[in-house]
């Protein structure tokens, strides 16, 4: 297992460096000025020069790069021009919100996918089985953004049941992670479905009924934990997903993750932040992938020799 996770690590080392050195260079080109609006409006061209010769900007982009990655090994991500504080420290403060929001997401489109997918594989042909379909092809079309502003004028605006934004308790909670879960619980609900069908069409399943096993044993004990196998796989590759792509939902509900964190970032041309929330979010994505791996490998032996 340790070699198996060290090669799984050095895989992922020159992921993270290319994704670094394709942003640098895209942030270096930018027209916008770093030192100018570290500066402010008002700074006249000799304090601008001078701030840009204190930040090493005037520097070759390769000088510029070595720099940035010796400091970063060391934890240290540069300094944000727009909040004034360092950039690790703004990501540590916001990462809370995105990892809660995630979790939520995950918990509701399990919740509600494999719910309806199985109930339908259950009662195929039905009503059941056409409305979770439906629902399921509308869960997919939807965009998250679209979805997000619906849910906050008809429950928020409109109903008032609900906060119009911002993070707090469970309240400002539910919209949000509804919005980031339906879209999953979409295809949960379809593989969930799919995956029971087959079960219920297997041999030994035929056998443990012909043997007079209660419905309820057969469902829970043979159909359920051979149905979920595929599921596991897929709640577990969703968490990466969710870290990096929770951004539209935390904009339109104000949730101050990681994500806004980054938008805001870019409409400032705050390129230390930039390059930190850029990074931060790949290594997140890396080693939450890692960990996939080897759950895996421990889950199922034969993922070792591949």
């Amino acid at each position: 297992m340790a070699k198996f996770l060290l090669k799984r690590l050095l895989l992922a080392v020159p992921v993270v460096v290319g994704i670094s050195v394709i942003t640098f260079v895209l942030l270096y080109f930018l027209p916008a000025d770093p030192a100018r609006m570290y500066a402010g409006p008002n700074a006249t061209v000799d304090t601008v020069n001078r701030i840009r010769h204190q930040l090493g900007l005037d520097q070759p982009v390769w000088v510029q790069y070595g720099r940035y990655v010796s400091r970063a090994v060391q934890g240290d991500l540069g300094y944000s021009y727009r909040l004034q504080m360092p950039v690790s420290q703004a990501l540590a403060s916001r990462f809370p919100y995105t990892l809660e929001l995630t979790l939520a997401g995950i918990f509701v489109e399990l919740l509600i996918g494999l719910t309806s997918g199985i109930a339908a594989a259950l009662r195929r042909g039905s009503w059941v089985d056409s409305a979770s379909m439906l629902l399921a092809l509308l869960g997919v079309a939807a965009p998250p953004f679209w979805l997000g502003l619906m849910f906050l004028y008809l429950f928020a605006y409109k109903a008032g049941l609900f906060p119009l934004g911002g993070a707090g308790g469970l309240s400002h909670l539910v919209l949000p992670a509804l919005t980031a879960g339906l879209g999953g619980a979409a295809w949960y609900a379809r593989m969930s479905r799919s995956s029971t069908l087959d079960i219920l069409h297997a041999d030994y399943v035929r056998t443990a009924r012909a043997k007079g096993l209660p419905g309820y044993r057969v469902l829970f004990k043979h159909v359920l934990r051979n149905a979920m196998n595929p599921i596991v796989t897929m709640a577990g590759m969703d968490i990466p997903w969710f870290i990096s792509g929770v951004v539209l939902v935390e904009i339109v509900f104000g949730w101050p993750g990681v994500g806004r964190l980054a938008v805001d970032a870019v409409q400032t041309a705050d390129i230390p932040l930039i390059m930190g929330t850029v990074i931060f979010t790949a290594m997140m994505v890396v080693v939450s992938s890692v960990l996939i791996d080897v759950a895996q490998a421990w889950l199922d032996p034969r993922v070792r020799t591949d």
